[in-house]
């Protein structure tokens, strides 16, 4: 999700997270496609398309660079050292003025440029803009009930994983930087704190159990040397301890620059935490115990505007409710043959349980770090497994690397599953699928082979890569998302390698229908907890009377869906839409249908919405009939 707060091209991304070719499809109505301006009266030459296409490709660049100057933290995630020492403005003054320039952007590229003048391309990007600067528009006045820290995802969290991950350093300079950063970090914090007690006092904030989560996270990131003598090093004590160490310079030069560091987390980092931990304590106090967005001023019109922006559709919360129960019945069904091919001796939840309870010791990995070492090695062999045969899907491949990794210890009892972060564009920093490791019986081995499709190889690093390195395509789609695109294509991703003949043991095709199953019940369970008003406990026993799921991935995944409300649902919407529009082509071009082709369509413009990918798809057919 990409708050008004934030720049359009620093967010969700992130982190940010299959189904068999059924007959079942996303047919509810969609929001209305970004529409093409009135035709011009005036008849456009070859030399005024190009040069109106050159102009407004330029000018689309100057507003991109022009909304990443206002971020330092999403220059540093470009890969770019400019005001590499600083933290975002986190203010709601500074959003504000954000919103006002792109709301004059959007003025101004109607006024200057011609629709009609365009080359197609051009033209999308024009739609796109537009449709992007709608949705910031639309979205301003939720910008506070989105809940500025939760125990998933949050400016506590952000500071120690940035720099870890994203604060290179390899001079002096950039150490030093590092140091401005550490310097920076209370009064970065405390402008995150600052929204949080005004959301508070609006009767917006997570439920008490999520706020008691966040605790946790912040006294962890401020345990051992130096804010404490437990004897341990700090996750950014040992961060930074081990860039400076790795420097070319003198042992003075280095001697200087920990000491420097350190005085910066004592004065700066320490405070800050404490600050935030405080806050936390008065509010666990005085929370509620509610959960649904509901309990929010309006809570349902910004469901609403929360199911349209990640759904990129106009479907309700009731339409969604009603396809997630349909398809959690018929994935049940695949599911029970999976079952008596088995053997297996009973019914679906006695089946569900069995998977779970794991009483044979064979679908889970010690909770060791010897077990924690098999499951990156095996993941990490999956996934090179299929970058041999991606010929076989694609014609296009992404130059990034990707690497697969453990979510860090500081972080991961409250993070999610499993999640993806994209490559720097210049190269510098590969493409990270990170896995939650913290409890072994929470990562099955019989579902490793979809998480790492999704998040992965052919998942996101595949979508997200390519996109970046487009070329002729501006800068604002390359690094852009639409959620129900970008998370529908990780789920269609699960289920491709089916027909490469993977998922060879039964028992891992039944985890790809687990991982589809998960998806489905989550329409049911988000439109749950914020239109039906469901409790978490209600929510957390949908999951695990209708998944194979562990308790604890149930309790997780219940948490994350009630802080981050309607992001859940675009998953399994985006990926019913990529496959009725695959089976749409297939449909048309029989014997002509070249998978790779298709794939080629849907990923070589970068994230659109779903009305804009039906447009191509159905233009891809329409040449391929002509042709």
């Amino acid at each position: 999700m990409i708050s008004a707060r934030k720049s359009l091209f620093a967010a969700a991304a992130l982190s940010a997270l299959i189904a068999a070719c059924g007959e079942e499809t996303a047919t509810q109505p969609e929001a209305a496609a970004p529409a093409a301006p009135a035709a011009s009266e005036t008849e456009t030459t070859p030399s005024q398309t190009e040069a109106q296409t050159q102009a407004i490709n330029a000018w689309f660049e100057e507003q991109f660079e022009a909304d990443v100057a206002r971020s330092p933290m999403t220059q540093t995630f470009l890969g770019r050292k400019t005001d590499y020492g600083q933290w975002d403005n986190a203010t709601d003054e500074y959003a504000r003025e954000s919103f006002e320039l792109k709301m004059a952007s959007l003025a101004e590229m109607r006024e200057r440029f011609d629709y009609d003048q365009l080359d197609p391309s051009a033209q999308l990007s024009y739609r796109l803009y537009e449709y992007e600067m709608e949705q910031e528009e639309r979205g301003f006045k939720w910008r506070n009930h989105w809940y500025e820290f939760s125990h998933f995802r949050g400016p506590h969290t952000q500071v120690p994983t940035f720099l870890a991950n994203q604060h290179s350093v390899a001079t002096v300079d950039e150490a030093e930087a590092y140091i401005s950063r550490l310097a920076g970090v209370q009064t970065f914090l405390g402008q995150h704190q600052e929204v949080a007690e005004d959301q508070f006092a609006n009767g917006v904030y997570p439920p008490k159990w999520s706020i008691a989560q966040m605790i946790v996270t912040s006294q962890n990131i401020i345990s051992g040397a130096p804010f404490d003598d437990s004897g341990e090093k700090s996750t950014i004590l040992a961060d930074f301890e081990k860039k400076v160490s790795a420097l070319d310079a003198g042992d003075d030069v280095k001697e200087d620059l920990m000491a420097r560091g350190i005085e910066a987390m004592e004065t700066s980092v320490k405070p800050a935490y404490e600050s935030l931990i405080a806050m936390f304590e008065t509010q666990m106090a005085e929370a509620s115990d509610d959960d649904g967005a509901w309990k929010l001023p309006d809570g349902a019109g910004y469901y609403a505007n929360q199911l349209r922006q990640m759904t990129t559709t106009g479907m309700s919360a009731e339409e969604i409710h009603n396809l997630g129960l349909s398809e959690v019945d018929r994935i049940h069904e695949e599911m029970n043959a999976i079952k008596d091919a088995v053997g297996f001796e009973g019914t679906l939840q006695e089946f569900f349980v069995y998977m779970r309870e794991d009483p044979d010791e064979r679908f889970t990995y010690p909770n060791t770090d010897e077990g924690r070492a098999d499951y990156l090695a095996e993941a990490t062999a999956i996934i090179d497994n299929m970058r041999s045969r991606l010929d076989e899907l694609f014609l296009t491949k992404p130059e990034a690397k990707l690497i697969v990794k453990r979510v860090e210890p500081f972080r991961e009892q409250a993070a999610g599953k499993a999640f993806y972060q994209r490559p720097a564009p210049d190269g510098s920093r590969p493409g990270i699928y990170y896995a939650n490791l913290y409890n072994m019986a929470d990562m099955p081995i019989y579902q490793m082979e979809a998480l790492a499709y999704h998040e992965g190889i052919p998942g996101h690093h595949m979508q997200l890569a390519i996109a970046q390195e487009l070329e002729g395509v501006p800068s604002f789609r390359r690094f852009g998302g639409f959620t129900a695109y970008t998370e529908g294509w990780g789920l269609y991703s699960e289920y491709s390698p089916k027909e490469m003949g993977l998922y060879e043991d039964p028992y891992s095709d039944f985890g790809r229908l687990a991982m589809e199953l998960w998806r489905a019940a989550r329409l049911v369970v988000d439109t749950g907890l914020h239109d039906k008003h469901w409790t978490r406990e209600e929510a957390i026993d949908y999951l695990l009377t209708n998944t194979p799921n562990p308790e604890g991935d149930c309790v997780k995944a219940i948490e994350r869906y009630v802080v981050m409300p309607g992001q859940a649902t675009a998953y399994k919407v985006g990926m019913l839409k990529i496959l009725e529009l695959r089976e749409r082509a297939e449909t048309a071009l029989g014997d002509g249908f070249d998978i790779r082709a298709f794939h080629d369509v849907v990923l070589r413009d970068g994230a659109v919405p779903l009305s804009i990918l039906e447009e191509n798809v159905d233009a891809w057919i329409a040449d391929s009939q002509a042709g």
